[in-house]
């Protein structure tokens, strides 16, 4: 129980801290939102792996380290985890966040940023904190959180910045906005899937 209690939490401040952040029009919100995934993953990493993302537990479940029931568990939690802050972070701005590609940018666009940024936080994540090699490190939380910054930065114009089909489903779900949930679901999955194959080539014997 305490590794879906751990799952709900830390997904529910990564996106209690986005929706904050962003409505509040909070300036180099990316890097509050890194930090927030970095503590998070601090904290649960030692009782739930600290996914808090499903194309992550996608990622892992493919490498091997959980079974597909418990990590259908997993994404329920991460999911649940999402609509309560988005519904939390709402009443506390009076406005909901909606989770959507930029101005004039095509779903295809949208759904290769989303492969592409959350391809690389899952291989991030992989290789940091599952790979033998890397095995008791004390690093992984701040490469996690770096590599979510970065991607937030660099693609969050782009695709509405998800990169976590969590993300994607719990603000608009809460906001009524449904048209661009299968970007978030679509991208992020594909990603995760990918991120662990490429895992698999990098690092045979594990």
């Amino acid at each position: 129980m305490g590794k879906y209690l751990t799952e709900f939490i830390g997904t529910f401040f990564l996106v209690l801290v986005i929706t904050l952040t962003v409505l509040g029009k909070v300036a180099m919100a990316p890097i509050a939102i890194g930090l927030a995934l970095m503590v998070m993953v601090y904290m649960g990493g030692s009782v739930s792996g600290a996914h808090y993302n499903p194309a992550v537990t996608l990622a892992i479940m493919i490498r091997g380290l959980i079974p597909a029931p418990e990590a259908l568990i997993y994404m329920a939690c991460q999911v649940a985890g999402a609509v309560v802050a988005a519904a939390v972070g709402g009443w506390l701005m009076g406005e909901n966040l909606l989770v959507s590609p930029g101005a004039n940018v095509g779903d295809v666009k949208a759904v290769v940023v989303e492969i592409l940024f959350t391809f690389a936080l899952a291989l991030v994540v992989l290789n940091a904190a599952t790979a033998k090699a890397n095995e008791g490190n004390s690093f992984y939380g701040a490469a996690i959180g770096l590599t979510v910054t970065a991607a937030a930065f660099a693609g969050g114009g782009i695709s509405g910045g998800a990169f976590n089909p969590a993300v994607g489903i719990g603000p608009n779900l809460i906001a009524g906005n449904m048209a661009p949930i299968w970007i978030y679901l679509v991208g992020p999955f594909i990603g995760g899937a990918l991120a662990a194959l490429v895992f698999k080539i990098q690092n045979p014997d594990d």
